[in-house]
């Protein structure tokens, strides 16, 4: 028997809570969730059976107990044999290419995401979609036919996408817009009678020519001052995807103006709605612009997405991407995407896809070191971010267990206020106080490159007492998802306990602000992070590490061992082939490489899991971006840490009510 699971994340998990004795038996009492146990009574009735699962987003399947059973289900399904990174093909466009990975202080994405922020008030309690809005919320706003400008905008950009792909021979492929604002369909309602008035607007403007000046206007600004420059970037840096001489005039534009806003029509799909996407009842090319919330959120695919207009907030990073429609093929118009969404999004999901990233690595060098889920322990069970999915599929999230072995964390949102920074600042200053005279951060020679860091100090076989009290001292900024400095602490006290992190390197970068900073006994530089200027209650900045810095502890036997092992990953890597080109050869060990020789070791190299590597950044708080910043605030003080790999399986506990999870994380959906 071999059963094939698609989105294996969602109706698959059993929801339910099996306790577990003091022994580490299952309770045989435990009753699975219905599809949960049909699939387990299936696979059991079988001698020789197979279960595989295919998912976007793993999460809630790597939180499955791993020792799962009872006598009438059999085991519970757990990824347990393997666990394969499918590599996406160059053409495909995932969260990746859409919001970039970090890439020193800024990302790479591709120039498609326009911000939101007009559809409620600053407090975010009242306005046309506020956020917590209830069951019979009605949205209003004094906008063009009671929708905000930011959600014209994106029907008119759909309307220019629709006539620039039939402009392009693209006219018999169906064309779609999403709109996802709320989950509640007597919102949505009102929403869809929203949109298709303005759609008809439009349309009446301009098949009877009365008033079609304003609305042409603003559809040529649009094309001229948004899709021109946007399909000239995109042609210059990502020509993969489209070529400048693919691009439409204005003047083109208009002659087929009418002829599209004659076929736009709009739909609300969702569980009571009796309109359907039939998309294989159009052979001529459906335009739709599709409102909706659960129903969009999962499974249905919107054929030719072109536009997203999306404002429907979770902080259940599986649930978020699911809800992301707007990834897929875009062949021949990928220039023509839109995706309307808020700042806060835009920063979430360009979290994920670092987070995401981090995860196909960590599945990778599973594969390369022939381990399985079972036994290789995946980082991402103890991921401080990537562990967030539904509370129903995380029954133990009220005690949750949390591993930082072979990871790095760093601090990318921080406090810019005068109290936490005073207070940050003098817990740094006392655990420089008690490690004395520093010394500067040794320069690495590595196969005939040398590798320095100016203006640096460190200390050397620090022991963990003291980077635990500095970091029981230290306060992270509530938004710094990855990094806890309690949890941190924890964690480092209890690998301390079993020989492991006992001798640590502390590092001071140093930076290029003229800001100076005496430490112990060596002026170093205050570094420059620019801030994210859209997030006004936190310093947000990119990334806090440059790539080689978590190298710095390791000699060249080290370093090339490392980096040998960064190419076989590349060079086992399925979708490392890009045009049939091969990519870029590495010239850097990267990170997972590093912290993995450093705790495992290699042929003729020694491991070190007792040996962490604490990098502590001063930065300058002009950077910062706050209005009431002087220049005689102190640095801003923020913290990276390289943990090396470990066969330990030491967890720290992380406790959550119900209460506080929904809180935190929003309501299971």
């Amino acid at each position: 028997m071999l059963i094939i699971d698609d989105e294996a994340d969602h109706a698959s998990v059993d929801t339910g809570e099996q306790l577990f004795g003091e022994d580490g038996q299952p309770d045989p009492e435990h009753q699975p969730t219905a599809i949960n146990l049909l699939i387990r009574k299936i696979l059991h009735t079988f001698s020789r059976s197979a279960y595989v699962g295919y998912t976007a987003t793993p999460f809630a399947n790597i939180f499955i107990h791993e020792r799962g059973e009872t006598p009438e289900a059999g085991l519970d399904l757990f990824p347990s044999a393997f666990i394969i990174n499918m590599a996406a093909p160059s053409s495909y466009i995932g969260p990746a290419k859409v919001f970039g990975l970090v890439n020193g202080e800024n990302r790479n994405g591709l120039p498609l995401v326009r911000i939101v922020n007009d559809y409620c008030d600053e407090g975010a309690q009242r306005g046309w979609m506020p956020i917590g809005h209830k069951n019979g919320h009605l949205p209003v706003h004094d906008g063009e036919n009671g929708i905000p400008p930011s959600l014209v905008e994106a029907i008119n950009a759909f309307i220019l996408a629709c006539a620039a792909r039939k402009l392009r021979n693209q006219e018999t492929q169906h064309s779609s817009m999403l709109v996802h604002v709320t989950r509640f369909t007597s919102v949505q309602k009102e929403v869809h009678h929203q949109v298709e008035s303005y759609v008809l607007h439009v349309r009446q403007r301009l098949l009877r020519n009365i008033g079609e000046d304003v609305i042409l206007e603003q559809l040529k600004a649009l094309w001229l001052q948004d899709f021109l420059p946007t399909s000239s970037e995109i042609a210059e840096f990502h020509s993969d995807f489209f070529r400048s001489g693919d691009s439409q005039s204005w003047e083109e534009i208009k002659t087929v103006l009418c002829d599209v806003i004659a076929g736009v029509q709009v739909k609300m799909i969702n569980g009571t709605a009796k309109d359907v996407l039939d998309y294989k009842d159009s052979p001529a090319g459906l335009k739709v612009i599709a409102i909706g919330g659960d129903k969009l959120a999962r499974g249905l695919t919107l054929e030719g997405l072109c536009v997203s207009y999306f404002l429907r907030a979770s902080r259940m990073y599986d649930t978020l991407m699911q809800m992301g429609r707007w990834f897929g093929y875009r062949p021949g118009y990928l220039d023509l995407c839109r995706l309307y969404t808020t700042e806060e999004l835009i920063d979430w999901f360009g979290h994920i896809a670092d987070a995401s990233e981090e995860l196909r690595e960590e599945f990778d060098l599973m594969v390369a070191s022939g381990g399985t889920p079972r036994d290789y322990g995946l980082k991402v069970k103890s991921h401080p971010v990537l562990m967030v999915t539904s509370r129903l599929k995380m029954r133990t999230a009220r005690n949750l267990y949390l591993s930082f072995s072979g990871q790095v964390v760093e601090t990318v949102s921080l406090f810019r206020d005068r109290k936490n920074l005073q207070k940050n600042l003098e817990s740094f200053d006392a655990l420089a106080k008690s490690l004395g005279p520093a010394i500067p951060i040794p320069e690495q020679k590595r196969n005939g490159r040398v590798d320095k860091w100016k203006d640096g100090a460190c200390w050397q076989n620090v022991p963990a007492e003291r980077i635990i009290g500095f970091l029981e001292s230290y306060e992270t900024h509530p938004e710094a998802l990855k990094v806890n400095s309690r949890m941190l602490a924890e964690f480092i006290h209890k690998m301390s306990n079993t020989g492991e992190l006992t001798g640590w390197m502390v590092a001071v970068t140093g930076g290029s602000s003229d800001k100076v900073r005496d430490i112990g006994g060596i002026n170093v530089k205050l570094m420059k992070r620019s801030a994210n200027p859209g997030l006004v209650e936190r310093y947000a900045i990119g990334r806090l590490l440059q790539p080689e810095d978590e190298a710095m502890d390791l000699d060249e036997a080290a370093w090339n061992a490392a980096l040998k092992l960064t190419l076989e990953m590349k060079h086992d890597d399925p979708g490392r082939l890009k045009n049939g080109e091969e990519p870029k050869t590495p010239t850097v060990p990267n990170g997972p490489a590093i912290r993995r020789i450093r705790g495992f070791g290699a042929p003729g190299i020694l491991p070190h899991p007792e040996r962490g590597l604490l990098m502590i950044s001063l930065l300058d708080p002009d950077m910062a971006g706050h209005k009431e910043l002087s220049a005689d605030l102190p640095p801003v003080v923020a913290i990276a840490i390289s943990f090396p790999g470990s066969k330990s399986g030491n967890k720290v506990e992380y406790k959550v009510n119900n209460v506080g999870w929904e809180q935190e994380y929003g309501a299971a959906e």
